[in-house]
């Protein structure tokens, strides 16, 4: 068997890797959310923050975010699966936890982060005053993403070790 560019052995890895480094960015930047963004948002006026929230949550919606936030469900869903034969299941319950708690981010953003994030952007059509606007929107907008950057940092988390055990299996 050879061990060139296209055995399964580096798809398989190569996928992994994939499902790492697009899981770790999608955690890094709830984390810089957490950390910096919406820290320092908190220290501006009503209007500002409704300003700056409405201005990054059109922003974000672009191509690189979509790859790294949907490629990080994709690959380690193919990580698993990919994972399945008997030999290979080494790494499986890293993967398998990984996909769990990367759903679990993707369960909280959709539930919590985008319903305030589509709230906000109307109430700022309707003119609502801004300090109403964030009243509603902040700290529960600023827990949703903790509770997600904790649960996407443990899927990255999860497929670090995977890629270990990974390495000791047999080409």
């Amino acid at each position: 068997m050879s061990n060139g560019p296209m055995t399964a052995s580096n798809i398989r890895a190569a996928v992994l890797l994939l499902a790492t480094v697009t899981t770790g960015l999608t955690a890094g930047l709830f984390a810089a959310f957490a950390y910096a963004v919406m820290p320092g948002l908190a220290r501006v006026d009503d209007r500002a923050f409704v300003a700056g929230m409405r201005s990054i949550n059109q922003a974000i919606l672009n191509g690189w975010f979509a790859l790294c936030f949907g490629g990080a469900l994709v690959c380690t869903l193919a990580a698993v699966l990919l994972h399945l034969p008997a030999r290979l299941r080494g790494p499986l319950p890293w993967l398998i936890a990984g996909l769990a708690l990367y759903v679990l981010v993707l369960a909280v953003t959709a539930a919590v982060n985008v319903p305030l994030n589509d709230r906000l952007e109307a109430g700022a059509a309707r003119l609502v005053d801004p300090a109403e606007l964030r009243a509603t929107f902040e700290s529960a907008w600023v827990r949703g993403n903790v509770v997600r950057t904790v649960l996407n940092t443990a899927a990255f988390g999860c497929l670090g070790v995977a890629l270990l055990v990974a390495r000791s299996l047999p080409a």
